[in-house]
């Protein structure tokens, strides 16, 4: 099954509404960020501006996580994966809400009472910068990877 589109195919089935769709969409994203930009109140400290001076209620906080914990490879490869290997990914999904609980359960406490920001602050007070920074260097590397491979799938 070839897959495969050359770009005067999909500029062909890229009409206007889908151009008028992706332009208000642009639009709109755009005119939140103004709006808040030139009127919204303004952050003072870095811990406003980062964790909304640790005031957001349950609901936005959890739309927050959901939208950085989703990426868009993981929204347009899950269909694919269903499609082409079955249902058998269902279980990849079970196991988010076993994970997630037990993260919320067993790491977010220990977080929220050291008033760290980020697994990589707590790497530090528990152990030492050097173990941070191989952390990040750890993550850094896995993103890059992870990077090459979607971009590679979509060029080819």
């Amino acid at each position: 099954m070839d897959t495969s589109f050359d770009s005067e195919e999909l500029s062909a089935r890229f009409k206007w509404p889908e151009y008028l769709v992706f332009g208000a969409m642009l639009a709109i994203s755009a005119g939140i960020g103004v709006f808040y930009g030139c009127f919204g109140r303004k952050q003072k400290t870095t811990s406003e501006f980062l964790m909304a001076n640790r005031s957001m209620g349950i609901f936005p906080m959890s739309m927050s996580l959901i939208a950085s914990f989703m990426s868009a490879i993981t929204l347009l490869g899950t269909p694919v994966e269903m499609y082409r290997y079955g249902t058998q990914y269902w279980v990849v999904g079970i196991s988010y809400f076993i994970v997630m609980a037990s993260a919320s359960a067993l790491y977010l406490p220990v977080y929220f009472n050291l008033q760290v920001t980020s697994v990589y602050e707590y790497l530090e007070l528990r152990f030492h910068k050097s173990v941070r920074l191989l952390g990040s260097a750890a993550f850094m590397t896995q993103m890059v990877q992870m990077v090459s491979i979607a971009i590679t799938f979509i060029v080819f």
